[in-house]
């Protein structure tokens, strides 16, 4: 059983304590729910928890060692889907698909991953032809597109309809039940009522900005 365990983790802002003294812990098969307001530090933990940011103390942990240790590897386990839809709007959208898919050196499933978001019928569509809700699918369909063990998703939800709010849900639960986890930053249930909660308000030092 794989864990991805974070310790004592602080973090700054410009000047201010964003968070601190914050741990946790997700296993295989399991779920992390990001909860607290906004400028709590739900976006900033999941970009810490990718790689793209460093805590200013403790450490990230993949099976006891710290991914500080093997950068790439870290990268090369997980998949982050932020608040911004990374769709390069002269590809298509399986054009798009397929090149994430590639950084990966697995076995291409672009279909797999239109089917899975509804999009198949978009697959010859440039990006910059795509609705808000559209490259918002083909954003998701990446995770379906080549395995990796962790999903990091920051407010997934956003601009989706609830027929791809459910298929997401589909994908979550098909994931965990593969062997893989999911932390999520996200007010939507997406069948997680078993998750843990990690909320960050809980980790603001007195008197810090929310």
């Amino acid at each position: 059983m794989a864990h991805f365990s974070g310790e004592n983790l602080l973090c700054f802002r410009g000047e201010r304590t964003v968070f601190a003294d914050l741990s946790f812990t997700c296993v295989t098969g399991g779920a992390l729910l990001l909860r607290g307001p906004n400028g709590s530090g739900k976006s900033t933990l999941l970009r810490l928890m990718a790689g793209l940011l460093k805590a200013h103390e403790g450490d990230l942990f993949w099976d006891g060692e710290a991914i500080s240790e093997e950068p790439e590897a870290h990268n090369g386990r997980l998949h982050y889907v932020g608040h911004a839809d990374a769709v390069k709007s002269v590809l298509t959208v399986s054009e798009n698909i397929a090149f994430w898919s590639g950084l990966r050196s697995q076995p291409e499933k672009t279909g797999a991953a239109l089917d899975a978001f509804g999009i198949a019928y978009l697959a010859d569509v440039p990006g910059r032809f795509l609705s808000a809700g559209q490259k918002r699918r083909v954003n998701l369909a990446r995770i379906k597109a080549s395995f990796a063990p962790l999903w990091l998703l920051d407010e997934p939800t956003t601009a989706l309809d609830a027929g791809a709010i459910a298929d997401l849900e589909r994908e979550i639960a098909d994931h965990r039940a593969s062997g893989g986890m999911v932390i999520a930053s996200t007010h939507a249930e997406l069948g997680l009522a078993d998750a843990h909660v990690l909320n960050l308000s809980d980790y603001q030092l007195r008197g810090a900005m929310a």
